[in-house]
């Protein structure tokens, strides 16, 4: 493969596993196994059939998690601690063969893609949850299943477009954070409000209790 296609390929798994972590390794090595697309050597383990089932069946497990309001930001929470590491060994794996400063650059390339990628999502998500009709978080959801197979398709097919597709990606996600940031703020003060009237209530009720 040649350096726009390592980059491609590289910066493609990273996007893809910040949404759907454990989607993307089942389908990489479901395509590499199935001999659709040829993952690089360091990448031929997603491909074995433990590697496979495991993912599998996890991704099952993600795709309902995504589904249900509230819980998916709380499944977001929890796979920060695995999509950002992975995701990020990924792109690594990717110039695996290439010199040292090439496998450096391509993990710090990765993790920030896939960080950036997991705080968006999970950002987004914690936002939409506070309406509380589920069918925005349905539509989320279905937006980043799609997403998902259209970031894998052109990482292989186009990486060219799947690059310019990846710096659009990056100029939005440099726009959204600081939105994403206040509204989180917002959340918090409206919380801490609810909170200290319903602490206050509680005070009110036990001090009238108490009176001779």
């Amino acid at each position: 493969m040649d350096l726009l296609s390592n980059l491609a390929l590289a910066g493609g798994l990273a996007w893809a596993s910040g949404i759907r972590l454990y989607a993307t390794l089942f389908i990489a090595g479901l395509l590499g196994r199935l001999g659709y697309v040829t993952l690089p050597p360091a990448l031929d383990v997603l491909s074995h059939n433990w590697v496979l089932i495991t993912a599998g069946m996890l991704m099952v497990g993600e795709f309902l998690a995504d589904k249900i309001p509230v819980f998916d930001s709380v499944w977001d929470s929890i796979h920060t601690f695995i999509r950002i590491p992975v995701g990020t060994l990924l792109a690594w794996g990717v110039f695996k063969g290439s010199s040292a400063d090439a496998q450096i650059a391509a993990a710090l390339l990765g993790g920030a893609i896939v960080t950036g990628t997991h705080v968006a999502k999970s950002g987004t998500r914690a936002l939409i949850n506070t309406s509380p009709e589920p069918f925005s978080n349905w539509g989320a959801s279905a937006t980043e299943d799609i997403s998902l197979l259209g970031i894998l398709y052109l990482a292989w097919q186009h990486p060219l477009m799947l690059l310019i597709a990846l710096a659009l990606f990056v100029a939005l996600i440099v726009w959204l954070l600081p939105k994403i940031v206040r509204g989180w703020r917002a959340i918090s003060s409206q919380w801490r409000k609810l909170r200290g009237g319903f602490n206050a209530s509680r005070d009110e009720r036990a001090g009238w209790r108490h009176q001779p």
